[in-house]
């Protein structure tokens, strides 16, 4: 009989557990001029973000599908995984063109990449009443599209102390993660971590930089069925 995989996309946890071993300086001779890496050594670019994976972990992640099953709503067979997030992501790219929320795609999994310059104040966690509309727009999709585990991560930059940054980044992915699941989404779906300024996307040592990490992810990975469904 066929295996069915019981977690959610098993190739994002696993690209995951490869990279969360390199986000940090190990000391290589020649690690200090990498462009890729910051003054103060963190691995950059737009692949670390995939460490967010590790977010939840395996029991979690079973966890969040199983509630979703107990309410009534299925996972998806594997060949039909693709397609689905396919329209997903296309109507998640009409649905907030001109809005300032970047929209990519890795793998099966999709992600919503929101700057803090459109969702937040410098340094708060209130979020501006003129991205209500946008963020009404990815509800009305994920309500569409119920068939994903949303994840909300926090970020920022390296400014101050680890302290206030963590605490900010877990007020920020909160706040978005809240106002998602007060538009009527399942509160099983989801899964809000702050990760302070641990998995920066940009150098830190411009400002340039320092506000491409200041953003909150909402990443989709899709719910696989599971022998019992069947």
């Amino acid at each position: 009989m066929k295996k069915l995989a019981t977690t959610a996309t098993l190739s994002l946890l696993t690209v995951t557990l490869g990279l969360s071993g390199c986000a940090t300086y190990t000391g290589q001779t020649n690690a200090p001029d990498d462009p890729n890496r910051t003054r103060n050594g963190a691995l950059i670019g737009a692949g670390i973000g995939v460490v967010a994976g590790l977010l939840s972990g395996g029991n979690a992640t079973e966890r969040r599908q199983r509630a979703m099953v107990g309410a009534g709503v299925g996972g998806l067979a594997g060949g039909a995984i693709g397609a689905y997030q396919d329209r997903q992501e296309a109507q998640l790219r009409r649905q907030t063109a001109g809005t300032g929320i970047d929209v990519s795609r890795d793998g099966d999994v999709i992600k919503l990449n929101l700057p803090d310059g459109v969702t937040f104040d410098f340094g708060k966690a209130d979020l501006k009443p003129q991205f209500y509309p946008a963020l009404n727009n990815v509800a009305a999709t994920l309500k569409e599209y119920n068939q994903t585990v949303v994840e909300v991560t926090g970020h920022t930059d390296s400014v101050g102390s680890d302290a206030v940054n963590q605490r900010l980044s877990e007020q920020r992915a909160n706040a978005v993660g809240s106002y998602l699941i007060g538009q009527g989404l399942m509160r099983e779906r989801f899964e809000i971590v702050g990760m302070g300024k641990r998995y920066p996307i940009a150098s830190n040592d411009t400002e340039q930089g320092r506000a491409a990490n200041r953003r909150v992810e909402i990443r989709l990975a899709p719910v696989q069925q599971t022998a019992s469904q069947y």
